[in-house]
Protein backbone atom coordinates (compact mmCIF):
# COMPACT_ATOMS: atom_id res chain seq x y z
CA UNK A 1 0.00 0.00 0.00
CA UNK A 2 1.41 3.37 -0.99
CA UNK A 3 1.13 6.32 1.36
CA UNK A 4 2.71 9.65 2.15
CA UNK A 5 3.34 11.11 5.57
CA UNK A 6 2.27 14.66 4.72
CA UNK A 7 -1.51 14.80 4.42
CA UNK A 8 -4.70 12.87 4.95
CA UNK A 9 -3.51 9.80 3.07
CA UNK A 10 -1.33 8.87 6.05
CA UNK A 11 -4.15 8.39 8.60
CA UNK A 12 -6.24 6.70 5.91
CA UNK A 13 -3.48 4.18 5.14
CA UNK A 14 -2.44 3.50 8.73
CA UNK A 15 -5.99 3.11 10.02
CA UNK A 16 -6.89 0.89 7.08
CA UNK A 17 -3.81 -1.31 7.56
CA UNK A 18 -4.69 -1.63 11.23
CA UNK A 19 -8.29 -2.63 10.47
CA UNK A 20 -7.17 -5.14 7.81
CA UNK A 21 -4.76 -6.87 10.18
CA UNK A 22 -7.43 -8.81 12.14
CA UNK A 23 -8.61 -10.19 8.78
CA UNK A 24 -5.19 -11.75 8.27
CA UNK A 25 -4.14 -9.18 5.66
CA UNK A 26 -0.53 -8.06 6.06
CA UNK A 27 0.47 -4.68 4.65
CA UNK A 28 3.77 -3.38 3.34
CA UNK A 29 3.34 0.37 3.79
CA UNK A 30 5.48 2.10 1.14
CA UNK A 31 5.93 5.75 2.09
CA UNK A 32 6.64 8.27 -0.66
CA UNK A 33 7.73 11.85 -0.06
CA UNK A 34 9.10 13.20 3.23
CA UNK A 35 9.98 10.62 5.86
CA UNK A 36 7.43 9.89 8.60
CA UNK A 37 8.10 11.29 12.03
CA UNK A 38 8.64 9.20 15.14
CA UNK A 39 4.98 9.15 16.08
CA UNK A 40 4.01 7.99 12.60
CA UNK A 41 6.64 5.28 12.66
CA UNK A 42 5.40 4.12 16.06
CA UNK A 43 1.81 3.98 14.76
CA UNK A 44 2.85 1.77 11.85
CA UNK A 45 5.01 -0.44 14.08
CA UNK A 46 2.02 -1.10 16.35
CA UNK A 47 0.06 -2.75 13.51
CA UNK A 48 0.48 -6.56 13.45
CA UNK A 49 2.00 -7.74 10.20
CA UNK A 50 2.70 -4.22 8.92
CA UNK A 51 6.10 -3.48 7.37
CA UNK A 52 7.01 0.19 6.96
CA UNK A 53 9.27 1.00 4.00
CA UNK A 54 10.55 4.55 3.63
CA UNK A 55 11.15 4.55 -0.11
CA UNK A 56 12.64 8.00 -0.59
CA UNK A 57 10.52 8.25 -3.74
CA UNK A 58 8.77 11.57 -4.47
CA UNK A 59 5.09 12.40 -4.20
CA UNK A 60 3.72 13.47 -7.56
CA UNK A 61 2.54 16.96 -6.62
CA UNK A 62 6.07 17.97 -5.62
CA UNK A 63 7.58 16.88 -8.95
CA UNK A 64 8.29 19.20 -11.86
CA UNK A 65 7.58 16.69 -14.60
CA UNK A 66 6.49 13.12 -15.33
CA UNK A 67 9.76 11.20 -15.26
CA UNK A 68 10.27 11.11 -11.44
CA UNK A 69 6.67 9.91 -11.06
CA UNK A 70 7.08 7.20 -13.70
CA UNK A 71 10.36 6.13 -12.08
CA UNK A 72 8.54 5.94 -8.75
CA UNK A 73 5.94 3.68 -10.38
CA UNK A 74 8.61 1.30 -11.61
CA UNK A 75 10.22 1.28 -8.16
CA UNK A 76 6.89 0.51 -6.48
CA UNK A 77 6.36 -2.43 -8.84
CA UNK A 78 9.85 -3.73 -8.00
CA UNK A 79 9.22 -3.27 -4.27
CA UNK A 80 5.96 -5.23 -4.52
CA UNK A 81 7.80 -8.07 -6.25
CA UNK A 82 10.58 -7.98 -3.66
CA UNK A 83 8.08 -8.40 -0.83
CA UNK A 84 5.97 -10.97 -2.65
CA UNK A 85 2.88 -8.78 -2.55
CA UNK A 86 -0.31 -10.33 -3.89
CA UNK A 87 -1.86 -6.96 -4.68
CA UNK A 88 -1.00 -3.25 -4.79
CA UNK A 89 -3.27 -0.73 -3.10
CA UNK A 90 -2.17 2.54 -4.69
CA UNK A 91 -3.10 5.83 -3.04
CA UNK A 92 -1.20 7.86 -5.69
CA UNK A 93 -2.70 6.70 -9.00
CA UNK A 94 -0.25 8.67 -11.17
CA UNK A 95 2.52 6.12 -10.53
CA UNK A 96 0.43 3.45 -12.27
CA UNK A 97 1.03 5.23 -15.57
CA UNK A 98 4.50 3.62 -15.57
CA UNK A 99 3.04 0.38 -16.90
CA UNK A 100 1.97 -3.10 -15.73
CA UNK A 101 3.07 -4.10 -12.22
CA UNK A 102 2.47 -7.85 -12.38
CA UNK A 103 -0.23 -8.08 -9.73
CA UNK A 104 -3.80 -6.75 -9.42
CA UNK A 105 -4.06 -3.07 -8.52
CA UNK A 106 -6.63 -1.13 -6.54
CA UNK A 107 -6.26 2.65 -7.05
CA UNK A 108 -7.79 5.17 -4.66
CA UNK A 109 -8.02 8.83 -5.67
CA UNK A 110 -8.06 11.12 -2.64
CA UNK A 111 -8.20 14.32 -4.69
CA UNK A 112 -6.40 14.67 -8.03
CA UNK A 113 -4.83 17.85 -9.38
CA UNK A 114 -7.47 18.40 -12.08
CA UNK A 115 -10.63 18.52 -9.95
CA UNK A 116 -8.74 20.44 -7.24
CA UNK A 117 -7.46 23.03 -9.70
CA UNK A 118 -10.89 23.58 -11.19
CA UNK A 119 -12.37 24.08 -7.71
CA UNK A 120 -9.56 26.44 -6.71
CA UNK A 121 -9.21 28.45 -9.92
CA UNK A 122 -12.23 27.72 -12.08
CA UNK A 123 -10.16 26.39 -15.00
CA UNK A 124 -8.38 23.25 -16.14
CA UNK A 125 -4.80 22.89 -14.89
CA UNK A 126 -2.26 24.97 -16.83
CA UNK A 127 0.55 23.38 -18.83
CA UNK A 128 2.79 23.27 -15.76
CA UNK A 129 0.42 20.73 -14.17
CA UNK A 130 -1.38 19.22 -17.16
CA UNK A 131 1.19 16.42 -17.36
CA UNK A 132 0.22 15.27 -13.85
CA UNK A 133 -3.47 15.36 -14.71
CA UNK A 134 -2.73 13.09 -17.67
CA UNK A 135 -0.68 10.68 -15.54
CA UNK A 136 -3.51 10.41 -13.04
CA UNK A 137 -5.98 9.62 -15.82
CA UNK A 138 -3.61 6.99 -17.22
CA UNK A 139 -3.14 5.47 -13.77
CA UNK A 140 -6.86 5.32 -13.01
CA UNK A 141 -7.50 3.74 -16.41
CA UNK A 142 -4.75 1.16 -15.86
CA UNK A 143 -5.97 0.05 -12.41
CA UNK A 144 -8.04 -3.11 -12.03
CA UNK A 145 -10.40 -1.33 -9.63
CA UNK A 146 -10.80 2.35 -8.70
CA UNK A 147 -12.19 3.67 -5.44
CA UNK A 148 -13.16 7.17 -4.29
CA UNK A 149 -13.89 8.18 -0.68
CA UNK A 150 -17.38 9.44 -1.57
CA UNK A 151 -19.91 8.98 -4.34
CA UNK A 152 -19.72 12.70 -5.01
CA UNK A 153 -15.99 12.55 -5.65
CA UNK A 154 -16.45 9.40 -7.74
CA UNK A 155 -18.78 11.32 -10.04
CA UNK A 156 -16.27 14.17 -10.33
CA UNK A 157 -13.49 11.74 -11.23
CA UNK A 158 -15.59 9.92 -13.82
CA UNK A 159 -16.43 13.18 -15.58
CA UNK A 160 -13.05 14.88 -15.34
CA UNK A 161 -10.94 11.87 -16.32
CA UNK A 162 -13.46 10.48 -18.83
CA UNK A 163 -13.57 7.11 -17.11
CA UNK A 164 -15.62 4.30 -18.59
CA UNK A 165 -17.43 3.81 -15.28
CA UNK A 166 -17.52 5.79 -12.03
CA UNK A 167 -15.16 4.60 -9.30
CA UNK A 168 -16.60 2.61 -6.42
CA UNK A 169 -17.45 4.77 -3.42
CA UNK A 170 -16.04 3.59 -0.10
CA UNK A 171 -16.26 6.13 2.68
CA UNK A 172 -13.17 6.79 4.77
CA UNK A 173 -13.10 5.87 8.44
CA UNK A 174 -11.37 7.31 11.46
CA UNK A 175 -10.81 6.14 15.02
CA UNK A 176 -12.15 8.87 17.34
CA UNK A 177 -9.56 10.98 19.10
CA UNK A 178 -9.11 10.42 22.81
CA UNK A 179 -10.83 13.46 24.28
CA UNK A 180 -9.92 14.86 27.68
CA UNK A 181 -12.69 15.80 30.10
CA UNK A 182 -13.61 19.39 29.36
CA UNK A 183 -16.73 21.52 29.78
CA UNK A 184 -18.44 22.78 26.67
CA UNK A 185 -17.32 26.29 25.77
CA UNK A 186 -18.62 28.94 23.41
CA UNK A 187 -16.39 29.15 20.40
CA UNK A 188 -15.93 28.47 16.71
CA UNK A 189 -13.26 26.25 15.17
CA UNK A 190 -11.94 25.02 11.84
CA UNK A 191 -9.02 22.82 10.88
CA UNK A 192 -7.22 21.86 7.69
CA UNK A 193 -4.70 23.11 5.15
CA UNK A 194 -5.45 26.78 5.65
CA UNK A 195 -3.14 27.77 2.78
CA UNK A 196 -5.15 25.72 0.31
CA UNK A 197 -7.53 28.02 -1.63
CA UNK A 198 -10.26 25.35 -1.74
CA UNK A 199 -10.49 25.54 2.06
CA UNK A 200 -11.79 29.12 1.66
CA UNK A 201 -9.75 30.54 4.54
CA UNK A 202 -10.18 34.06 3.17
CA UNK A 203 -13.95 33.64 3.38
CA UNK A 204 -13.71 32.25 6.92
CA UNK A 205 -11.56 35.21 7.90
CA UNK A 206 -14.35 37.51 6.73
CA UNK A 207 -16.80 35.45 8.76
CA UNK A 208 -14.60 35.77 11.85
CA UNK A 209 -14.57 39.56 11.48
CA UNK A 210 -18.29 39.70 12.21
CA UNK A 211 -18.45 37.30 15.17
CA UNK A 212 -18.50 38.21 18.85
CA UNK A 213 -16.60 35.07 19.87
CA UNK A 214 -13.15 33.80 18.86
CA UNK A 215 -12.93 31.79 15.66
CA UNK A 216 -9.89 29.52 15.97
CA UNK A 217 -8.22 27.91 12.95
CA UNK A 218 -5.75 25.02 13.14
CA UNK A 219 -3.48 24.18 10.26
CA UNK A 220 -0.58 25.37 8.17
CA UNK A 221 -0.72 28.86 6.67
CA UNK A 222 2.01 28.16 4.10
CA UNK A 223 1.91 25.37 1.52
CA UNK A 224 4.71 23.31 -0.04
CA UNK A 225 4.89 25.48 -3.16
CA UNK A 226 4.86 28.75 -1.22
CA UNK A 227 1.08 29.24 -1.23
CA UNK A 228 0.22 31.36 1.78
CA UNK A 229 -2.69 32.97 3.52
CA UNK A 230 -2.55 35.68 6.21
CA UNK A 231 -5.82 35.83 8.15
CA UNK A 232 -6.44 38.95 10.19
CA UNK A 233 -9.48 37.89 12.18
CA UNK A 234 -9.16 34.13 12.58
CA UNK A 235 -7.10 33.04 15.60
CA UNK A 236 -4.41 31.02 13.82
CA UNK A 237 -3.18 28.16 16.00
CA UNK A 238 -0.70 26.57 13.58
CA UNK A 239 -0.57 22.82 13.09
CA UNK A 240 -1.83 20.86 16.11
CA UNK A 241 -0.83 17.35 17.11
CA UNK A 242 -3.53 14.83 18.00
CA UNK A 243 -3.46 15.69 21.70
CA UNK A 244 -3.82 19.43 21.12
CA UNK A 245 -6.55 18.91 18.55
CA UNK A 246 -8.43 16.64 20.93
CA UNK A 247 -8.23 19.32 23.62
CA UNK A 248 -9.85 21.85 21.27
CA UNK A 249 -12.58 19.49 20.09
CA UNK A 250 -13.37 18.35 23.64
CA UNK A 251 -14.90 21.78 24.30
CA UNK A 252 -17.33 21.06 21.41
CA UNK A 253 -16.99 24.34 19.52
CA UNK A 254 -19.06 25.02 16.44
CA UNK A 255 -16.99 23.40 13.69
CA UNK A 256 -17.09 25.18 10.34
CA UNK A 257 -15.88 24.10 6.91
CA UNK A 258 -16.43 26.37 3.92
CA UNK A 259 -14.51 24.01 1.61
CA UNK A 260 -15.17 24.36 -2.11
CA UNK A 261 -13.68 20.93 -2.85
CA UNK A 262 -13.47 17.97 -0.48
CA UNK A 263 -13.34 14.31 -1.53
CA UNK A 264 -14.27 13.29 2.03
CA UNK A 265 -13.18 15.57 4.88
CA UNK A 266 -11.40 13.87 7.80
CA UNK A 267 -11.33 17.06 9.87
CA UNK A 268 -15.12 17.26 9.72
CA UNK A 269 -15.36 13.61 10.78
CA UNK A 270 -13.05 14.17 13.75
CA UNK A 271 -15.17 17.11 14.89
CA UNK A 272 -18.39 15.12 14.45
CA UNK A 273 -16.98 12.21 16.48
CA UNK A 274 -16.31 14.69 19.28
CA UNK A 275 -19.94 15.86 19.21
CA UNK A 276 -19.25 19.28 17.71
CA UNK A 277 -22.16 20.99 15.94
CA UNK A 278 -21.31 21.32 12.25
CA UNK A 279 -21.78 24.25 9.88
CA UNK A 280 -20.70 23.17 6.40
CA UNK A 281 -20.63 24.41 2.85
CA UNK A 282 -23.19 23.01 0.47
CA UNK A 283 -20.77 21.07 -1.73
CA UNK A 284 -22.03 17.66 -2.91
CA UNK A 285 -19.65 15.71 -0.65
CA UNK A 286 -20.92 17.34 2.53
CA UNK A 287 -24.52 16.94 1.43
CA UNK A 288 -23.87 13.25 0.81
CA UNK A 289 -22.20 12.63 4.16
CA UNK A 290 -23.82 15.06 6.57
CA UNK A 291 -27.31 16.09 5.39
CA UNK A 292 -29.57 15.90 8.42
CA UNK A 293 -26.63 16.06 10.83
CA UNK A 294 -25.30 19.57 10.09
CA UNK A 295 -26.36 23.04 9.07
CA UNK A 296 -25.58 23.24 5.36
CA UNK A 297 -24.83 26.72 4.05
CA UNK A 298 -25.76 26.87 0.35
CA UNK A 299 -24.00 30.12 -0.52
CA UNK A 300 -20.35 31.11 -0.79
CA UNK A 301 -21.26 34.12 1.32
CA UNK A 302 -19.70 35.23 4.65
CA UNK A 303 -23.07 36.53 5.86
CA UNK A 304 -24.71 33.13 5.34
CA UNK A 305 -22.03 31.44 7.47
CA UNK A 306 -22.21 34.16 10.08
CA UNK A 307 -25.98 33.79 10.41
CA UNK A 308 -25.75 30.00 10.68
CA UNK A 309 -22.98 30.13 13.29
CA UNK A 310 -24.80 32.77 15.34
CA UNK A 311 -27.95 30.66 15.26
CA UNK A 312 -26.10 27.71 16.78
CA UNK A 313 -24.31 29.83 19.36
CA UNK A 314 -27.49 31.43 20.75
CA UNK A 315 -29.72 28.33 20.66
CA UNK A 316 -28.44 25.80 23.20
CA UNK A 317 -31.05 23.23 22.20
CA UNK A 318 -30.03 23.42 18.56
CA UNK A 319 -26.38 23.26 19.54
CA UNK A 320 -26.90 20.06 21.52
CA UNK A 321 -29.10 18.53 18.81
CA UNK A 322 -26.57 19.18 16.05
CA UNK A 323 -23.70 17.90 18.16
CA UNK A 324 -25.50 14.66 18.94
CA UNK A 325 -26.70 14.25 15.35
CA UNK A 326 -23.13 14.66 14.12
CA UNK A 327 -21.82 12.16 16.66
CA UNK A 328 -24.44 9.56 15.70
CA UNK A 329 -23.80 10.06 11.97
CA UNK A 330 -20.05 9.77 12.46
CA UNK A 331 -20.50 6.19 13.72
CA UNK A 332 -21.05 5.16 10.09
CA UNK A 333 -17.52 6.12 9.14
CA UNK A 334 -15.16 3.70 10.84
CA UNK A 335 -11.88 2.07 9.77
CA UNK A 336 -13.56 -1.30 10.21
CA UNK A 337 -16.32 -0.42 7.73
CA UNK A 338 -13.75 0.88 5.25
CA UNK A 339 -11.60 -2.24 5.69
CA UNK A 340 -14.54 -4.60 5.17
CA UNK A 341 -15.42 -2.95 1.86
CA UNK A 342 -11.79 -2.76 0.72
CA UNK A 343 -11.13 -6.40 1.66
CA UNK A 344 -14.12 -7.41 -0.45
CA UNK A 345 -12.53 -5.69 -3.45
CA UNK A 346 -9.21 -7.37 -2.70
CA UNK A 347 -10.93 -10.76 -2.69
CA UNK A 348 -12.56 -10.06 -6.04
CA UNK A 349 -9.28 -8.94 -7.61
CA UNK A 350 -7.48 -12.03 -6.31
CA UNK A 351 -10.22 -14.43 -7.44
CA UNK A 352 -8.74 -16.82 -10.05
CA UNK A 353 -11.66 -16.25 -12.42
CA UNK A 354 -11.18 -12.46 -12.29
CA UNK A 355 -7.47 -12.81 -12.91
CA UNK A 356 -8.05 -15.16 -15.83
CA UNK A 357 -10.52 -12.72 -17.38
CA UNK A 358 -8.05 -9.85 -16.94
Amino acid sequence: MTADAVGGVWPYAVELAGALAPMGIETVLAVLGPAPDRGQRDAAAAIPGCTLVETGLPVDWLCGGPEPVLAAGRAIAALAAEHGADLIHCNMPSVLAAGPVGVPVLAVDHGGIGPWWRAAHGTAPPAAYAWLDELIRAGLTAADAVVAPSASHAAVLAEHYRLAAPPLAIHNGRTPLMLPDAPAATGVFTAGRLWDPVKATVLLDAVAAGLDVPFEAAGALVGPHGEAVSPRHLVALGSLDAEALAARLAARPVFVSAARFEPFGLAVLEAAQAGCPLVLSGIPTFRELWTGAALIVPEDDPDAYRVAIARVLVDEGLRQHLGEAARIRSARYTPQATAAAVASIYAGLLDPQHRAAA
